[in-house]
């Protein structure tokens, strides 16, 4: 491990963001971003603390920023079956198993979804994201199954960016969550931000956080459980998981912001409708996917204890 750099801050840059300072700092050569996610990642302390990106800098704090050492990671194409729903020379639409990264990570850099898309396209995937993610336009969770866009090309990538941006992207999920709905539809309007002490888990909290909308509607209500259709107007991170159990509803299974269900490895979660207008021809285009076998047998099992 190398020696953290490490900073004193003068008076006369009091009350600046942090991230913005440090990625000022010659010594640094860091961008803004890496910044960011060198301070969620808790690699920056402020007086021997971690604090948020936003955190305003006094004079005579303290900071150390660790670098962590290089990871040489070398993407290897892996012969993954994938389940394609659509396929052009711009993009693709494919349904993400259960259980799937979508891309290499810290404990998953073999067999996730961007290996398989490599083996699967070649060349032909978008390079915005870098070499870790190539093609990925969004994510959906490790153990949340369904439909996911992936764009061949830059050009394609930027025009379906802009529409997640933009809330005018169709994402439509199904979920089975704890406890019964006082309303059979409604919104939830919370916003979401990182966790203040799990800084791996997210929050719904006024405190550096953005805004988050939530659509739902029940389809079956069980013995303590509810099946729901949720329909998201923003997309954060977590979002579904985060409000459902900030409603003290949470999705069953979630061993993160629920508890786990004996036989579900994970939240019963299925990204079922995705509905965008095709960054090249301009067709408004929508896919869906049919609940898994999973999510299936656990509907069964509670119809059976009604």
């Amino acid at each position: 491990m190398t020696e953290p750099f490490k900073f004193i801050v003068s008076s006369e840059f009091a009350g600046l963001r942090l991230d913005k300072w440090l990625s000022i700092q010659e010594d640094l050569s860091c961008t803004r971003s890496v910044i960011q996610n060198l301070i969620e990642q808790e690699q920056v302390l402020v007086n021997e603390k971690a604090v948020a990106k936003n955190y305003k800098i006094k004079a005579n704090d303290s900071i150390s920023v660790q670098i962590p050492e290089p990871v040489s990671l070398e993407l290897v194409p892996e012969n993954i079956p994938l389940d394609i729903v659509y396929e052009d020379s711009d993009l693709l639409v494919v349904n993400k198993p259960k259980g799937m990264v979508v891309h290499p990570a810290p404990g998953n850099y073999t067999g996730t979804l961007v290996h398989a898309l490599m083996y699967h396209c070649g060349d032909q995937l978008s390079g915005i994201n870098g070499v870790i993610r190539p093609g990925i336009v969004h994510r959906i969770d490790k153990n949340t199954s369904g439909l996911l866009m992936v764009a061949k090309n830059d050009a394609a990538h930027i025009g379906l960016s802009a529409q997640i941006q933009a809330h005018t992207f169709t994402r439509e999920y199904q979920a089975i969550a704890t406890g019964r709905f006082k309303e059979m539809s409604g919104t939830i309007s919370a916003p979401i931000g990182r966790h203040p002490t799990d800084r791996k888990k997210m929050c719904v909290t006024q405190k550096n956080s953005k805004e988050a909308v939530t659509h739902y509607t029940v389809i079956g209500e069980y013995s303590g459980y509810t099946h729901l259709k949720l329909r998201l107007e923003t997309g954060r991170t977590h979002q579904i998981r985060v409000h459902l159990s900030y409603m003290g509803h949470p999705v069953l299974g979630d061993d993160v912001y629920g508890k786990p269900y004996k036989g579900l490895d994970g939240q019963c979660l299925h990204a079922g409708k995705i509905g965008f207008i095709h960054p090249v021809t301009e067709e408004y285009m929508e896919f869906t996917a049919s609940l898994p076998v999973y999510f299936e047998s656990v509907l069964e099992k509670l119809k059976r204890t009604c």
